[in-house]
């Protein structure tokens, strides 16, 4: 099985007084663009890490049978306290998971597929998406990095695990970087 972990914790802080996941872009919560990536997608289960707000971020949440809810209660410690809240829920039964970040509304299935067959049929410790030079979310590992995760501390993401780990990956081509972007401030939604 390949689990997504979805990181849903962050404090909005770019955006005052307003937690982005729950702000409207094109007629939905933030968070749902995502979240509908995923439903569309192979992954099996959604592990959706919950911390600011997680009651107002809950209920903006469309419910699937894929979802599972867990709480990051010291998600001001950025965002790796976040990925081993997540990471609990992963077993060592599973196959491999991807990190995928819930401010990006321009993630689609596909991409995410691509991550999920590359993390079944290739041998490398990390799968990650690619437009020229640039890496970007949501990024898939193999199960054996688990390990390796839980020494991360601060608020230091998947991408940090890619440079560790950058000769055992397997970059994906994606056509566009639009895939990458993410809505961090006011003028993101509009």
């Amino acid at each position: 099985m390949i689990k997504a972990i979805l990181l849903a914790a962050g404090q909005s802080k770019r955006i005052k007084s307003e937690n982005k996941l729950i702000k409207k872009f094109k007629n939905k919560a933030l968070i749902n663009h995502s979240l509908q990536a995923l439903f569309k997608s192979k992954v099996e289960k959604i592990v959706i890490v919950l911390g600011y707000q997680h009651k107002e971020v809950k209920k903006a949440i469309k419910s699937n049978k894929k979802n599972i809810f867990v709480l990051n209660k010291k998600f001001k410690l950025g965002i790796s306290s976040s990925i081993n809240i997540g990471l609990k829920k992963i077993s060592k039964k599973d196959k491999g998971f991807i990190i995928v970040q819930s401010d990006m509304p321009f993630i689609k299935a596909t991409d995410v597929n691509k991550i999920y067959n590359s993390i079944i049929k290739k041998k490398n410790l990390v799968h990650a998406l690619k437009f020229k030079n640039k890496i970007g979310n949501p990024i898939g590992f193999d199960i054996s990095v688990l390990k390796k995760f839980r020494r991360m501390r601060g608020d230091v993401g998947a991408k940090f695990m890619v440079k560790r780990l950058k000769n055992n990956t397997n970059f994906i081509k994606v056509l566009s970087k639009r895939v990458f972007k993410d809505l961090d401030l006011r003028k993101d939604f509009n």
